[in-house]
Parts: C-alpha cells; sequence; structure tokens
C-alpha cells in the first residue's frame, strides 16, 4: 500500500493531500529514510512523522485497504 494511503487509512493523518504535502515536506520518515508519498509500506516498517515541535513513530502492524474508525488503532502501535 502507499504510504500517503496508508496514513489516511490508518488515520494518523486526516486528509490524503495533507499526506502527501508532508511526503513531499519532508516529514515523513519509513525506516530512517525520508520517504516520498509513493513508497510501499509494509508490515514492520516504523514510520516516523514531523508535526511541527513533536515527533510521531509508530510500526505498522496490518494493512487494510479500508477501516472503521475504532479499528484503525490496531493498523498500528506507537514507539
Amino acid at each position: 500500500m502507499r504510504l500517503d494511503k496508508f496514513l489516511k487509512v490508518s488515520r494518523l493523518i486526516k486528509r490524503r493531500t495533507v499526506a502527501n504535502e508532508a511526503c513531499d515536506a519532508g516529514r515523513v520518515l519509513v525506516n530512517g529514510a525520508v520517504a516520498k508519498a509513493s513508497v510501499k509500506v509494509k508490515v514492520g516498517d516504523v514510520i516516523e512523522i514531523q508535526f511541527g515541535t513533536k515527533s510521531v513513530k509508530v510500526e505498522v502492524l496490518d494493512i487494510q485497504d479500508t477501516t472503521k474508525k475504532e479499528e484503525a488503532k490496531e493498523l498500528f502501535k506507537y514507539l
């Protein structure tokens, strides 16, 4: 699954266009490397997102095309 779509489906970022912009600005890292929006995400990858001064680091646990709001938390775990 594409990185921008995973960020939207997992609700780490609300909109796919915002996820795209964050990737283009270099604020999203996958396994320690700056990632484009088109990078393929797989189970076990570590994603780090920088929101201004704070940073969020998560590990991908599952990948689904769509998910309910309550189940979105099960796609990743905070590190």
